[in-house]
């Protein structure tokens, strides 16, 4: 349905971009020996790169050249989302083993380290943000709008929100401001970035953040799918874990949620092709996206 070469492809000539610009420029932000092994550590264990590569994906459609300006303000929001990660992690929290089929951080270093380096993690990513030539309007629209997606309003809320409501039922509409929180605002905000940078029609953003949050949903059902249907080697991080969570396969049973990820995804490419037919903006990259989605 989707064509997943132009995703391949796309991912073969800028993954290697952002990795390279984590591993050269991490250490430099880092004065103590230990906390930078421990950040790098999570940071540099693999992944997709799901978010920093969406930014990317937005410059392109707009036909923005990367520079080095632009491959800092997309890695920022990779940081953030690893220390997400490692928090999530801790035993105050998740107490998972497992990350990317890796020990996670705090089997290693120990939760407290591990704690220090989402710490680290969370604050460089504003660092990066504010420390480049962008002018400074943009510098501002792009703190402000990882804030909010990060913070007490987005990211954070989610997840507070995931604990608090663990050993209760929430209603599906329930569930999805959860996730559009927990999971969806940091995608949002990937798109988000791309187009504080290139684009200043409000219509078109519009469509495009629609985009970004219909893929951020469906991202969060598949991998409550995932998580009830695939191997821990297989996604590299345990399965079976969320027996007393609000998922969408335990709301809905595995065959509605799987139908409810087709119809979230439907509407994302929807949105797309109004884009493309209204403003002629090349869209095929961002859809190229959902053969993420192997259903």
């Amino acid at each position: 349905m989707f064509n997943s070469e132009v995703l391949k492809s796309f991912e073969q000539a800028n993954i290697g971009k952002i990795n390279n610009f984590l591993n050269q420029n991490i250490s430099k932000y880092v004065s103590q020996q230990t906390l930078n092994d421990s950040m790098k550590y999570s940071l540099l264990a693999g992944g997709k790169r799901l978010r920093p590569m969406l930014t990317i994906a937005t410059l392109q459609a707009f036909k923005v050249e990367l520079n080095h300006d632009y491959l800092q303000v997309a890695c920022a929001v990779e940081l953030l989302h690893t220390y997400s990660l490692i928090h999530d992690d801790l035993p105050a929290m998740d107490n998972d083993d497992l990350r990317r089929n890796k020990p996670t951080n705090h089997r290693i270093f120990g939760p407290g380290m591990a704690t220090l380096a989402g710490d680290g993690l969370l604050t460089l990513a504003f660092q990066w943000l504010a420390d480049n030539d962008l002018s400074a309007d943009k510098r501002i629209a792009l703190v402000n709008s990882l804030s909010k997606a990060a913070g007490p309003s987005g990211m954070v809320a989610g997840q507070a929100s995931d604990i608090e409501y663990e050993h209760q039922t929430l209603k599906l509409s329930q569930l999805e401001n959860l996730h559009a929180n927990k999971t969806g605002a940091l995608i949002h905000y990937a798109v988000s970035a791309g187009l504080i940078i290139a684009s200043d029609s409000e219509k078109l953003n519009n469509l495009l953040l629609s985009f970004a949050d219909d893929f951020g949903l469906a991202f969060q059902i598949y991998d409550d799918i995932l998580d009830r249907t695939a191997t821990a080697r297989a996604i590299g991080k345990p399965v079976d874990q969320d027996a007393n969570k609000n998922t969408y396969p335990n709301l809905l049973g595995l065959k509605e949620a799987t139908k409810k990820l087709k119809e979230t995804i439907l509407h994302g490419q929807k949105q797309l092709e109004i884009a493309n037919s209204e403003y002629n903006l090349d869209t095929s990259i961002l859809e190229s996206f959902f053969s993420y989605f192997k259903i």
